[in-house]
């Protein structure tokens, strides 16, 4: 697998530097993140960049990482680009409710910052295989 892009949505502050830190260990991702799930869409539909992956907080204020997912899915461009939740619950109902959404994988907060970037291209390469 080659280059990845990654956008990383999250509204805490110092999970979002973390991740971005963790992901960017590695030489072939970049990452761009932002602070909720409109930004997110904003980004996505002003720009002509295009991540080769979406790692999304389930929990955040005004738009919730589900409801952001399903605008994501809405827009042809995304409707089929990986999207791993990232999120502190991870019962096996909810684990069932996120992928039920549409959800490529969870990943568990908090997360190994040295293996974020390995877990992450392991998700990716799954999906990859699948199709």
């Amino acid at each position: 697998m080659g280059p990845l892009s990654i956008l990383y949505v999250d509204d805490e502050l110092d999970i979002r530097e973390v991740a971005v830190m963790s992901l960017e260990l590695d030489p072939g991702i970049t990452v761009r993140a932002v602070d909720s799930g409109q930004a997110a869409l904003d980004l996505l539909a002003n720009e002509d960049w295009r991540p080769t992956a979406i790692l999304l907080d389930v929990m955040m204020p005004v738009m919730d990482g589900p409801g952001t997912l399903a605008l994501l899915r809405a827009m042809p461009a995304y409707a089929t680009t990986p999207v791993v939740f990232i999120t502190a619950s991870v019962q096996a109902e909810e684990r069932a409710r996120l992928m039920a959404l549409g959800a490529t994988a969870i990943i568990a907060k908090p997360f190994d910052p040295m293996g974020l970037a390995k877990e992450l291209r392991s998700v990716i390469a799954a999906g990859d295989h699948e199709r």
